[in-house]
């Protein structure tokens, strides 16, 4: 008798240690996006361009023809402008000419219904929101899809005020600034984020909304900067 209860203990234990790494693999979302405060770094509608045809093939961008891709598919599709909605309203933005990989990378991933899968999933007040990722099955599907890469780093002159549209990147391991092809966060911080000059690849601005940008960075979040309620995207070329 005594065998049998230190066997259902056991058995108690066991069940409740798995319950608990149950839960905080669910919660994981919520820790990975944890991030030193001065350093804006990754995380981890479809048309044309990401096919069904295309799911079991070789990914569209690869590193090695990344710049060839991306310079003929700007060329292609000049789009400057689009909107990003959310449930808090409406941003407005603007594309720079003057990195055109960058550009046409967006475009690329806005057409091939990408972002419309993802959200804000990082939100730091007088810092910035971050965009371009999900738990999504579907998010990691069609990243899959369009390949695995990085952008080139098409430093400009712009500063990072508030309202600039910027790419997120790896810090360590990355001495040419490539930037992360899937992430890309807007600056929130009055006074700008100057220290990210020359470090971070700005390829566009806010040109309506900068209100709804205030919105976004003033939700409640967790311990890992993930807003509480879901701010997912839906964005249009204009």
């Amino acid at each position: 008798m005594v065998i049998l209860k230190k066997m259902y203990l056991s058995f108690f234990l066991i069940s409740l240690c798995l319950t608990a790494c149950k839960d905080s693999h669910n919660k994981s979302k919520n820790n990975q996006q944890k991030k030193l405060v001065d350093t804006i770094e990754t995380t981890t509608k479809r048309d044309s361009v990401v096919k069904k045809s295309h799911l079991d093939k070789d990914p569209l961008i690869t590193s090695k023809n990344v710049t060839s891709f991306l310079s003929q598919y700007g060329k292609e599709n000049p789009e400057t402008k689009a909107i990003i909605h959310t449930r808090l309203g409406d941003i407005h933005i603007e594309l720079f000419t003057d990195t055109p990989l960058h550009r046409a990378n967006f475009v690329l991933l806005i057409k091939s219904g990408y972002y419309n899968t993802t959200c804000f999933h990082r939100v730091v007040e007088d810092f910035i929101i971050q965009a371009g990722q999900s738990d999504k099955s579907l998010t990691a599907e069609i990243r899959n899809n369009i390949g695995s890469y990085r952008v080139p780093a098409e430093i400009n002159n712009y500063p990072h005020h508030k309202g600039v549209l910027s790419a997120a990147r790896r810090w360590n391991m990355n001495p040419n600034k490539e930037s992360d092809a899937f992430e890309f966060f807007i600056v929130h911080k009055p006074a700008g984020l100057h220290h990210l000059n020359k470090e971070h690849t700005a390829f566009g601005k806010v040109t309506k909304g900068l209100n709804v940008v205030d919105k976004i960075a003033k939700e409640s979040i967790d311990k890992g900067e993930w807003p509480l309620n879901d701010i997912d995207l839906n964005i249009e070329l204009k």
